[in-house]
């Protein structure tokens, strides 16, 4: 079994910044890409950046110079700096992270999300 938990979400003003984290527990052997998507109510959800073991990223536009992924691979976390945060941010973010588990060499697990809300 495998888990991830996601923590620092919250309510914050725009212009502000956030910072998320997402921890890997429980059974596996390797944690190949990690990353976040968000979904905003009536919107589909998108990819709002991953990053390699190598720790190579990539990031959807929207966020580009105000967004960094980074992780901890000692630790099995990712986290999501969020900074200059615009009210279109606000979603529910959920973190991801592509692994070998003994079910199957290559699978998406996926956090619980998180309620980021970026309102004056």
């Amino acid at each position: 079994q495998v888990q991830l938990v996601e923590s620092g979400g919250g309510l914050v003003q725009p212009g502000g910044s956030l910072r998320l984290s997402c921890t890997a527990s429980g059974s596996f052997f390797n944690i190949y890409n990690m990353g976040w998507y968000r979904q905003a109510p009536g919107k589909q959800r998108e990819l709002v950046g991953s990053i390699t073991q190598g720790g190579s990223t990539n990031y959807v536009d929207s966020v580009k110079g105000r967004f960094t992924i980074s992780r901890d691979n000692a630790k099995n976390t990712v986290y999501l700096q969020m900074n200059s945060l615009k009210p279109e941010d606000a979603a529910i973010y959920y973190c991801y992270a592509d692994m070998h588990t003994v079910q199957a060499p290559r699978e998406d697990h996926w956090g619980q999300g998180t309620q980021v809300t970026v309102s004056s």
